[in-house]
């Protein structure tokens, strides 16, 4: 789960991170968000840049986003690419197309979830591939946190751009909807066998060992569903029970984030037959026999 960094700033609004990507702060700090949700401006050093998320839509944002494209002399923003539909990344989507009303925007498609308010957004398929003046970005789709999650890898410098998948602090809540923890996991051995020399999380500060920040997202999610499973072996607990002994040394503000991922340990070891729940309200669950 994301923390808000000891020192709000050290953490600056906006900030060129490499010729190529700047990055423009969404201004929504929170135990949840950490600093905020990153916004990224990528191709700043070509004729046609884009724009990666949108934050939650804060006035300040907006205006933060204008006066950095303004003072670093960018050409019109080309298009708009969106990790996944939460409002935190998509909010500020009609900020964004009241700026630049000939803008286009593509997201993977979320089956059954209304489209953010705004412009019609173009689908996106895994694969796909965005060129611009100097750089090319490939979509890479990678559900769990959200069935309709794109990483974006940067080829010029074998960066990713993670969305809500990796993050600069914390780590990643599966939220009971539309998360799946066992896609999840297979989207982090997905992000393994990529060469990367770098992450853009949605949160957070730039990652330089990638690789180490994947292999600890694994092992952390192991981690936690043996100690789930060790709760267990003493009989049957529900959710909140499992929360406050596993993170007890957590702020119980926290304690709800925890418990949506812990459901989601909870319904992956049911499809594999390794628990089961009772009828109880709230339910209990259970090693199975």
């Amino acid at each position: 789960m994301p923390e808000v960094l000891q020192d709000i700033t050290k953490f600056p609004p906006r900030a060129r991170l490499t010729d190529k990507v700047h990055r423009v702060l969404g201004m929504n700090p929170s135990v949840f968000t950490g600093p905020g949700t990153n916004t990224y401006l990528v191709g700043m050093d070509g004729a046609a840049p884009l724009l990666i998320d949108t934050g939650i839509g804060l006035p300040v944002w907006a205006e933060l986003l204008q006066t950095h494209l303004a003072e670093a002399k960018a050409a019109p923003l080309a298009r708009c690419l969106l990790t996944h539909g939460h409002v935190d990344h998509v909010g500020g989507v009609p900020d964004v197309a009241r700026l630049f009303p000939a803008l286009t925007f593509h997201k993977h498609p979320w089956p059954g979830k209304a489209a953010p308010p705004g412009p019609a957004l173009r689908p996106m398929a895994d694969g796909e591939l965005i060129r611009g003046p100097g750089y090319t970005l490939r979509a890479v789709h990678t559900p769990g946190h959200a069935p309709d999650h794109l990483c974006f890898y940067l080829q010029e410098e074998r960066a990713l751009f993670t969305g809500d998948v990796i993050l600069g602090v914390g780590t990643t809540v599966i939220p009971r909807d539309g998360g799946d923890l066992g896609q999840y996991l297979d989207t982090l051995r997905r992000l393994q066998t990529l060469d990367l020399a770098r992450i853009y999380p949605g949160h957070g500060p730039v990652i330089d060992t990638p690789q180490e920040k994947i292999a600890f997202y694994l092992e952390h999610r192991l981690e936690r569903e043996r100690q789930i499973l060790a709760e267990l072996v003493g009989g049957a607990r529900d959710v909140m029970t499992i929360v406050r002994s596993i993170y007890r040394e957590y702020p119980q503000n926290l304690h709800a984030a925890a418990a949506q991922s812990v459901s989601a340990h909870l319904d992956k070891l049911e499809r594999e037959g390794r628990v089961h729940r009772d009828s109880a309200e709230p339910p209990r669950y259970a090693l199975s026999a």
